[in-house]
Formats: C-alpha cells, structure tokens, sequence
C-alpha cells in the first residue's frame, strides 16, 4: 500500500507557487515580467512568421508572456491606426511593421493632428523576402532588373490618358521604397510618368487580375501566387536590387517598453527564438503549414514553402533558381539585428521622395527609436550573440550607387531621381 504524501512546508508552498508563476525560461522571480499581456499586430505576409511562431510554438509562454495576441490587420494603415489608440484604447501594443513606419509615426509623419508617438525598434524580423511583379502582359518587355525598357510604354500609355498603374502598400515604407529605386534607376520618375497606388497585400493578386495593376511590390506569398494564378510574373526578387537588405521590424510603442521592460524582454526573447527556428532549413515546411492558415495568412502552402526555400520560379521562362543567396532570412547573417545604419537609409529614402522634409535630423530620430541595446540584452539572455558592430559600413546596391551611413547627403547627391522638399 502506498503511503499518503507528507503535507508541505509552508516554505515549499511558497517555493511551489512561485514555481508555478515563472515560465521555463526564467530562473529567478526578478526576470518575471510586470505583466503577462500584449496585443502585437501582424499583416498578411510571410514575413510575419517570427509573430506567428512565438505564438505557436508557445515561445511566448516560455518566458512568461502567457496573455501574448497576435492580431490580423487588414492592412499597414490598419496597424498605424491600432498603434496610434494602443491596447488600452482598443488597439495594439506593437507589431510586425513596415521599418521607417517606427519612424513616420514618432515623427507625427502620418498620425492624425500629425501627434508624435514614440514608437521603439526591437528587432528586425528579416532581410530579403520581397518581390516586384508585372502582369502578363508585359512579358515581352523581359523586364528584370533593368525597369528601362518600361520607360517608353509608360510614356505612351500617359500619353493615352491611360497610365501605367503600379502598386506599393504604403506611402514611405519599404515595398514603396523598392519600387520607386527600381523605376527610377531605370530613368522612370514614379512621381510624373505613372501612376503609384496604395494596395494592401493581400489584396495585390486580385487588383492585377482585374487590371486594376499593371506591376506591384510586395513581400510574399503574394508574388508566387500571382504566377500559381498565371496572372504575372516576377520581374525581380529586392533582394537582387539590395542583397540583405532590410525589411519588417518588430515595433513596439516606447509606452509599453518604458513602462514594461522585462515584459518587453521577454516578448523580444519569445520572437528571437522563433526567429532561430523559422531560419532553420528543416523546419521550412512546418513553417509554411502553420503560417498558410485562415488564421494566419489565408493562403495555399504552395504559394508559401518555395520562397522559404530558396527556390525562385520567375514564372516567365527564366531557369529556376534555386538555394537563392535572396532567400528570406530571419536569423542568418545577423538578419534579426536592428542596425542603427539600415533604419538611417529608410529615413534618407523617405527624405529622397519628400516624405520627410530635408531638414530632418535622421541620426536624431533613429538615436531614439532604435533599441538594439534592448536586442542585446535578450539575444545574450537566450545564449546568442549580435555583430560586434552597430552597422554593415558602406552599403551598394545593384546599380552601382553606394550609401555610407555616415554621409547620407552623399547618396542623395549620387542618386538622379528624387522629390526633396
């Protein structure tokens, strides 16, 4: 017969229930965080998988943000208006994000009454992973990396009264910023001889289809489903324009952090570790099947898992490519840190095209949104390690044009194109 267990200690009952409030990850009660709720917002892209992963794979729970959400927003708009309220006015804590939103919405840039809210840098949550697509139509331009032989259709097509219609996801960001680097280097001003419009992502395959658009860039799933749908094909991947350049980042309100630091800590730890099993090569197809769900992105695993692989149809006759060096990366090559130099760019490209006034002070601004203090302390947290520096130096991209983080005046001399105010 088995004896009854002896009744606890109030001391063991104190140390149980402490147990029992801390998550795997934390090994004292003064790493718990404030509080164990967060509302982060995603759009529909594949990129948004490091969200997505925290939460599935309960990266979340293990550091003890138990009451973790992880929100659809219909669109970037969308996430700017839920960032501006906050959870506590019924929107969002933080997000997957477009990079120089962080720094149009501290700026009061695009926020109603152009109100200035604090927005902090994490993370960065991949490099690479977009695309810009054409439709059909225009497959006997062969277009590519060079958007010049476009120039002249465009100019006729204005001519008729009838532009050519490309599309971006939102003013200032970075499918915005891709798509007019490529149209200009081709000697097209995306300002005078077409027609730019805003698309949300999910909606960018249908817009073509009806022939609403003419060419897009967007990350994906959206660019391999418009060719699974053979409605367009890829032109380039941004990854061929800028290698390893960056994209979305995990954004949270400065509110939150300030106020919650070691709730942001462990948020940042959960998404760093997802980040570090999304990268993994044998976690590809697991990744695609969870991100594919109605709950997620809403879209079919075949227009997800080839791109997570490496592997580019062009879906206009070019040869396959496969173990791309463009492949979307979340951990590899230091893909998750937030270089103070990358947000700089952004801010310079925003300057290039008037989004911002020339007068801006981008240092200033990324000095503070950039959290890549923050970034250190977790990744050390979960055994990893950053660069040694705060920046990749001198950045080149395809056509030759060069951009040093420390004289970005000398790009926006350098490049020919531009709408400053």
């Amino acid at each position: 017969m088995l004896e009854s267990p002896r009744p606890l200690t109030r001391r063991e009952l104190i140390l149980t229930a402490g147990a029992t409030l801390l998550a795997p990850g934390y090994v004292n009660a003064a790493d718990a965080p404030e509080t164990t709720k967060a509302r982060l917002g995603f759009v529909a892209l594949s990129d948004c998988a490091p969200l997505v992963i925290a939460k599935e794979k309960g990266y979340f729970e293990k550091y003890g943000m138990k009451d973790v959400e992880v929100l659809k927003q219909a669109s970037w708009g969308a996430s700017r208006d839920n960032l501006e309220l906050g959870s506590e006015g019924g929107g969002i804590d933080g997000a997957h994000l477009l990079t120089p939103m962080a720094y149009l919405i501290s700026n009061g840039a695009i926020t109603k009454g152009s109100r200035k809210i604090p927005m902090y840098i994490l993370a960065r949550l991949n490099i690479n992973g977009q695309a810009i697509s054409v439709s059909n139509k225009y497959k006997p331009l062969k277009l590519g990396l060079n958007s010049a032989p476009m120039k002249a259709v465009a100019e006729q097509a204005k001519a008729s009264g009838d532009p050519i219609t490309v599309a971006q996801t939102f003013p200032g960001g970075t499918h915005w910023a891709w798509l007019r680097y490529w149209l200009a280097a081709g000697g097209i001003n995306p300002d005078t001889d077409l027609k730019v419009v805003t698309v949300p992502p999910p909606q960018m395959v249908a817009n073509m289809k009806t022939g609403v658009t003419d060419a897009f860039c967007v990350g994906e799933p959206w660019n391999q489903q418009l060719i699974n749908q053979q409605v367009g094909y890829t032109a380039l991947t941004t990854g061929q324009l800028w290698n390893n350049h960056p994209e979305k980042s995990l954004v949270v309100r400065a509110a939150y952090v300030d106020k919650y630091p070691k709730a942001s800590k462990a948020i940042l730890m959960a998404v760093q570790e997802a980040q570090l099993w999304a990268d993994k090569a044998e976690n590809k197809d697991e990744l695609s099947r969870i991100v594919s769900s109605r709950q997620w992105i809403n879209a079919p695993v075949a227009d997800i898992v080839a791109r997570y692989k490496g592997i580019f149809d062009f879906g206009d006759g070019r040869p396959i490519e496969r173990n791309s060096p463009h492949i979307m990366k979340f951990w590899a090559n230091n893909a998750s840190y937030p270089y103070p130099s990358h947000d700089l760019w952004f801010i310079t490209e925003d300057i290039r095209w008037g989004v911002l006034p020339t007068s801006t002070d981008g240092k200033k601004l990324v000095a503070a949104g950039n959290r890549q203090d923050l970034w250190r302390e977790a990744a050390k947290s979960i055994g990893q390690a950053g660069p040694k520096g705060n920046s990749r130096g001198v950045e080149k991209f395809f056509d030759g044009i060069k951009f040093d983080p420390a004289n970005p005046e000398a790009y926006l001399k350098a490049v020919k194109i531009k709408k400053l105010v």
